[in-house]
């Protein structure tokens, strides 16, 4: 069986100074905040191209987090694709808010400004709920339209979240999403293109105040130096809790393990690139193949392909020929978030979400990491080629 994602092949690569790193964390007894985690957050602030990085439990978290921060709750709305992972949408319950689902590009997949504005207006004109914030996803690892999100972000007062939890690294005309965002948020998850060996998150933000709320809320709303200047507390500020929040450190291990992933990583996104630029190649003339906006580069979190919602001829049918080859397929989803019943109460854009409907009965996603072989990629290539031919 071809791997889908080769972790292995990853830790081949790092070989032994990854397990240094990970022995030297347990030997050194600091697995909670140790001096890995300052180091780490100051490495990945500077390759996405922002000024503060707090890493956190998870990528879930990291969404929560700066909804926190803003005091973002009951009552109040955040704009998200509904053509994402649950825990974009999550974010918003659990801080006593509503999401409303707005359709895609048919493009690039990610949050279209257009039905973006008319959902707000359209929240706006029922007054119900008070638009606060907006989360736009680089799925599969391409960029959002961040220039135009953030220009209708501007003219409503609403805040803008980045969540690249699968496409931290990608830019958009050499910047990072954190140019056009209030924050970036991430996710380590294993096979994430940036991924720990358990679970972790972060978020990038530009604003020093927001940096210092972050770090209180990470940590059950313990006091930071903006709330104890001009105090006098002698004891752990830890102990000093001022605010309520959360338990989302980053164990030092996995900090540890991504110091050491990081300075591959930008040699990893060019190898994806490849990667895709090969399928583009091979397949582009039978297949819709996916699309990065002109400027941008993607990190290639999943290959997205297209095949028409036919019994017999669609993704399903391929997936199962493959699946017969040795030739692992995911689909990246069957099922909008907005459709699934915990979520189906919440408000959609107005003309409701055709793009996104469409889209979760044709995707499929093919193997896709910096070490899938020439030869391999050739037997997929050669596989899906067999299969739309012998079916059109």
């Amino acid at each position: 069986m071809i791997p889908f994602i080769d972790l292995q092949a990853q830790r081949k690569r790092l070989g032994q100074p990854l397990e240094d790193a990970i022995l030297k964390v347990v030997r050194s007894g600091a697995y909670i905040m140790g001096p890995e985690i300052a180091e780490f957050e100051r490495q990945l602030a500077a390759f996405g191209q922002a000024p503060f990085a707090l890493s956190c439990g998870s990528g879930t978290e990291a969404l929560v987090l700066p909804l926190m921060a803003w005091g973002v709750g009951p009552g109040d709305a955040v704009f998200c694709p509904s053509f994402t992972f649950a825990a974009t949408a999550e974010a918003m319950p659990l801080v006593g808010a509503s999401p409303v689902f707005v359709d895609i590009d048919p493009e690039t997949y990610n949050l279209d400004p257009e039905s973006l504005q008319a959902a707000i207006e359209a929240v706006k004109r029922e007054g119900k709920l008070n638009p606060r914030a907006v989360i736009a996803v680089d799925l599969f690892g391409g960029p959002a339209d961040y220039p135009a999100i953030a220009r209708v972000c501007a003219k409503h007062g609403l805040k803008l979240i980045a969540d690249s939890a699968q496409g931290f690294g990608c830019t958009l005309d050499g910047k990072h999403p954190i140019h056009w965002a209030d924050v970036a948020t991430t996710s380590f998850f294993p096979a994430k293109p940036l991924g720990c060996y358990g679970d972790g998150g972060a978020v990038l933000c530009k604003d020093e105040r927001l940096h210092d709320l972050l770090v209180s809320l990470r940590v059950h709303g313990q006091a930071v130096k903006s709330d104890i200047e001009g105090k006098t507390f002698e004891h752990d500020p830890k102990y000093l809790n001022v605010r309520i929040g959360m338990n989302s450190r980053m164990d030092t291990l996995q900090a540890a393990v991504l110091i050491e992933k990081l300075k591959i990583f930008e040699d990893e996104i060019a190898a994806r690139n490849r990667v895709a630029d090969r399928y583009a190649a091979g397949l582009g003339d039978l297949v819709k193949v996916p699309t990065v906006l002109e400027g941008g580069v993607g990190v290639w979190a999943q290959y997205t392909i297209e095949l028409p919602d036919l019994p017999g001829r669609g993704r399903d049918a391929l997936a199962a020929q493959l699946r017969e080859q040795g030739i692992p397929t995911a689909v990246y989803y069957p099922i909008p978030i907005h459709r699934q019943g915990v979520y189906s109460a919440y408000p959609i854009a107005p003309g409701g979400l055709p793009v996104t409907e469409a889209k979760a009965g044709q995707v499929i996603s093919l193997p896709m990491h910096p070490y899938l072989s020439v030869d391999d990629q050739d037997n997929i290539v050669t596989a899906i080629r067999a299969f739309v031919k012998r079916n059109n």
